[in-house]
C-alpha cells in the first residue's frame, strides 16, 4: 500500500509520521506544500505541528496551500485522508471536516498521554480493532473542538463522531477531557468516513521502549483494512 505524508513549513511530526508508516508496511512518500499533484497513492495524511507558524488560525494558511487542490480531489474521490493534529485543524479550514479547533479551555498547551474511546468502527480505520480503547499522545494549544448545534447533529446522526476523550476504563466525563472538547470529541469523520481528523497522535506511541504501542494498533489495523 502506498502513502503520501504532506509537508508544510511548520510541519514537524512528518517524520514520525514517515517512520510510522514504513515501519508498518506502507511505502510511504514525502510531498512538498508547493507540489500541485500527488504521487499514486492509498492513503494521505497531513501530519502535526505549527504549519506557517499558526499565523491567522491553526492550518488556515495552509488550507490555501498548492497541494491542498490535490488533497480535496483525492477525498472527494474516496481516497483514504487522515489530518493528525494540525492536519485535522487544516482538514476543518478546508471544510472537508464540520467545526473548528479552538485554544484550549484552560489556555495552556497540553503535552501529555490521554485515554480515547472508538466510537465507531464501520470503517477503514478503526474496523476490527484488537481495542476500543486506546492510549495516545496529545501536544497541543488548538484541540478544543467545536461545532454548531445542526453539525453535532449531523455528526451524532451519522455517527461521524470517531474518538473521544476518556479515561482508561472508557468513562467520559470532563474531568478526562484535557482541553474542553465539545462532547470529548477527540476526531472525527466525514459523512463517508473516508475522512478521518483527530489530535492524539498514534505515531507517537509505536514502540513500547520509548512510549506505548497503541499507535502499533491503529496502523496495524488500517494496513489490514485497506489490503481487504
Amino acid at each position: 500500500m502506498k502513502s503520501s505524508v504532506i509537508i508544510f513549513p511548520g510541519s514537524n511530526c512528518d517524520r514520525d509520521m514517515d517512520v510510522a508508516l514504513k515501519k508498518f508496511g506502507f511505502k510511504n512518500q514525502m510531498v512538498w506544500h508547493n507540489d500541485k499533484s500527488i504521487p499514486k497513492s492509498d492513503l494521505i495524511v497531513l501530519p502535526g505541528g505549527f504549519s506557517y507558524g499558526d499565523y491567522l488560525r491553526c492550518g488556515s494558511i495552509a488550507a490555501k496551500s498548492n497541494i491542498i487542490k490535490s488533497v480535496v480531489d483525492f477525498a472527494n474521490s474516496g481516497g483514504l485522508v487522515l489530518g493528525i493534529c494540525n492536519g485535522f485543524q487544516i482538514l476543518t479550514e478546508t471544510g472537508l471536516l464540520p467545526g473548528i479547533l479552538q485554544q484550549n479551555k484552560y489556555l495552556n498547551f497540553i503535552c501529555k498521554n490521554v485515554f480515547v474511546k472508538i466510537n465507531d468502527k464501520e470503517n477503514k480505520y478503526f474496523k476490527n480493532s484488537k481495542k476500543d480503547i486506546l492510549e495516545l499522545h496529545i501536544a497541543h494549544n488548538e484541540g478544543n473542538y467545536f461545532c454548531s448545534d445542526a453539525e453535532l447533529k449531523s455528526l451524532e446522526d451519522n455517527n461521524q463522531i470517531a474518538v473521544k476523550y476518556c479515561n482508561k476504563d472508557g468513562l467520559e466525563s470532563d474531568e478526562f477531557n484535557p482541553n474542553g472538547a465539545l462532547k470529548n470529541i477527540a476526531g472525527i469523520f466525514n459523512k463517508d468516513k473516508n475522512i478521518l481528523g483527530m489530535m492524539p497522535h498514534p505515531e507517537r506511541m509505536i514502540d513500547s521502549y520509548l512510549s506505548g504501542e497503541d499507535g502499533s494498533l491503529f496502523f496495524e489495523n488500517l494496513l489490514g483494512n485497506l489490503k481487504q
